[in-house]
């Protein structure tokens, strides 16, 4: 399913997408179903390296490393470096993340004499999850599995983005799929409390 998911986002004008692989409430799962994931996680990164840099696909992972088994930080290391130069798709893996644990650490770095605007806030955020230090404002934000919540995903990125809840469970999920949300979100006016002549046309998209 990533990989199909991953190859039609290339295609379809996304520049970046970001896929929530493991959250720090993961965590609380049975032993057997973690141990599982992780390893999931560690396999992909092994197997899909290469094909990512043929595909000039550039992957990171935002999160926590610090409770991550040392085999899979050295896999995830491996693989950011392996893809630095991809252009094509910044695909971004969220494991042990956990938006609102990141908002507090940013916040507790505090904001000097001169305060904390928004943009240094933002970037310090991304400091703490690992992430490059560039602004990457949600644009879309897919919801399969007919839920309907954020689930401590992004929030301070996702400030103005369009939520689409798709009831198909991600394994089912599709291309097609993928699509079909991108069609839904171009045809939605966003004004991000403006008026509408005054927003400037898109750039790609950036997906979540």
């Amino acid at each position: 399913t990533v990989r199909r998911v991953v190859e039609s986002a290339a295609d379809l004008d996304i520049g970046t997408l970001t896929l929530y692989a493991f959250s720090s409430d993961n965590w609380h799962r049975p032993a057997p179903e973690v141990n599982s994931l992780m390893k999931l996680m560690r396999d992909y990164l092994a197997e899909e390296t290469m094909r990512c840099v043929s595909e000039g696909l550039r992957v990171s992972v935002i999160g926590r490393r610090d409770r991550l088994h040392p085999d899979l930080v050295a896999e995830i290391q491996r693989t950011e470096r392996a893809t630095r130069g991809g252009r094509r798709l910044e695909l971004r893996f969220a494991v042990d993340y956990s938006s609102r644990d990141a908002i507090l650490a940013a916040a507790a770095q505090g904001g000097g004499r001169g305060g904390l605007d928004r943009h240094d806030f933002h970037r310090r955020l991304l400091e703490v999850i690992h992430s490059s230090p560039t602004i990457r404002e949600v644009d879309l934000l897919i919801r399969t599995g007919g839920e309907k919540r954020l689930s401590d995903f992004l929030l301070w990125e996702s400030a103005y983005a369009e939520l689409h809840f798709c009831d198909r469970l991600w394994p089912d999920f599709r291309p097609r799929d993928l699509a079909a949300a991108l069609a839904d979100f171009r045809r939605r006016d966003r004004r991000y409390g403006a008026l509408s002549d005054s927003i400037a046309a898109p750039g790609p998209a950036t997906a979540a």
